[in-house]
């Protein structure tokens, strides 16, 4: 069994496991439920993943482990996640954005030992008969405060109360969790505590940007300047707010990306998308992207309004300094705010603006389109090969590639775009014709 483990890092390509991930691995030998605290961007995905490498069988039939995730991001990053390892074990993702009949016939016809997914869509499936709860003897819980905090109760309640052959259960949680509520039926479980008595990391530096008026955009757009060509994550409360300032931010001549709940699913993958693969260094939005999204390499947060409470704040900064790297955080305030009571000013430096910053530089990578996706059979292999072979372009001159339901993106050299445009336009991927654009 340690084998097994060994041979998946190697894969993966990572070396060790970190303390809480080590006592993870650990924690679930034993016959107890487990319940583990850690930051966001601590790495608790593997924490939950690898047990299952070790208890799952091969000759076992039906679904044998369950991941509830509160989110369609989350849920679809857990399962690339558990592909990454090359394992013989088939996974499943059910959720929002899918087909839920080709979901229906995968489960049916091919079932999966390792059955991921949000609540709404897994009960679904069970009170479809698509699935077969009892085969199931492991459930993990990911992000659980959150799901409750999502109202996902009664979601998760019916789900669990169908699970009569479950050995073992986990649930992880970025915050502290008063009570567990009875419906999980999680007795005496071993707790590792990895969020330290505040839950912020100690590689985060934390800053203050004074406004000198109310309306803090002019302020902004010079961090922003000061700050460089850096992945740049900044928070604003409402919906409304993110359309707001990226207006502004765009019209001064900021490449910056909106994400936020009111947008369409698809809307909301090109944004991630972009940001994550460096075609735009900004990414504006409400607190939706403070949890459950894996965007790694985020160097700088900034609260352009004050979070609502000491939890947003955690979860915010929780996006920069991820797996123990270095990041900042920002605070903007203007006269009239002060910092919340939480919050100690002998954590922070003030960071003074310049009077006139350096201007932004466009990004080195720019995103491109194409109107195939998933449901097409295309892969990242299919895209990656088109783009050398019919594309021209070198290996270096190709960046991240996604594939989603019904299209893809790929991250291409921004001086090689309008070439690339021209070279592929009537070509054929896998034998399709499709759109090839730039993404805006």
């Amino acid at each position: 069994m340690v084998e097994i483990i060994e041979n998946t890092l190697q894969t993966i390509g990572i070396e060790s496991l970190n303390e809480m991930q080590t006592a993870a691995l650990k924690a679930n030998e034993s016959g107890r439920d487990v319940l583990l605290l850690s930051p966001t961007g601590s790495g608790k995905t593997l924490a939950f993943l690898l047990p299952l490498l070790r208890q799952m069988r091969q000759d076992t039939p039906g679904v044998q482990a369950l991941v509830i995730a509160p989110s369609r991001e989350l849920a679809l990053q857990i399962e690339t996640v558990f592909k990454s390892f090359k394992s013989s074990f088939k996974v499943t993702c059910c959720c929002g954005g899918h087909s839920s009949e080709q979901e229906k016939r995968t489960l049916t016809e091919n079932t999966p030992a390792l059955l991921i997914g949000t609540p709404g869509r897994l009960l679904d499936h069970i009170q479809q008969g698509n699935i077969n709860p009892e085969t199931i003897k492991y459930l993990i819980l990911d992000e659980f405060d959150k799901s409750l905090e999502l109202g996902f109760q009664d979601e998760m309640k019916e789900i669990i109360s169908h699970l009569s052959g479950l050995k073992k259960k986990m649930l992880l949680s970025a915050t502290h969790t008063d009570e567990i509520p009875s419906f999980v039926k999680i007795h005496n479980p071993m707790i590792l505590e990895f969020l330290g008595e505040s839950g912020q990391k100690i590689n985060l530096t934390k800053y203050i940007v004074h406004s000198p008026v109310k309306d803090k955009l002019e302020s902004l757009m010079k961090l922003i300047c000061q700050i460089g060509n850096e992945p740049t994550l900044i928070f604003v409360n409402y919906r409304e707010s993110v359309e707001r300032v990226a207006n502004y931010l765009r019209k001064n001549g900021a490449d910056c990306k909106m994400f936020h709940g009111g947008m369409e699913q698809v809307d909301r993958e090109k944004a991630l998308f972009q940001f994550k693969s460096g075609s735009s260094y900004l990414l504006v939005s409400t607190d939706l992207a403070a949890r459950g999204l894996d965007i790694l390499d985020v160097k700088h947060v900034i609260h352009y309004h004050l979070p609502v409470n000491q939890e947003a704040y955690t979860h915010r900064n929780g996006r920069t300094a991820r797996m123990f790297a270095e990041g900042n955080a920002y605070i903007i305030l203007h006269g009239e705010e002060k910092l919340p009571e939480y919050l100690s000013e002998d954590d922070f430096s003030d960071y003074p603006l310049l009077d006139n910053p350096p201007a932004l530089k466009p990004s080195a990578w720019i995103s491109l389109y194409i109107g195939k996706g998933k449901k097409d059979k295309l892969s990242k292999g299919d895209i990656a090969g088109f783009l050398m072979k019919k594309g021209l372009l070198e290996k270096n001159q190709i960046g991240t590639i996604e594939v989603y339901e019904k299209c893809s993106y790929a991250s291409v050299a921004r001086s090689e775009m309008n070439a690339l445009l021209k070279r592929i336009r009537n070509e054929k991927i896998k034998g399709l014709k499709t759109i090839f654009e730039e993404s805006k």
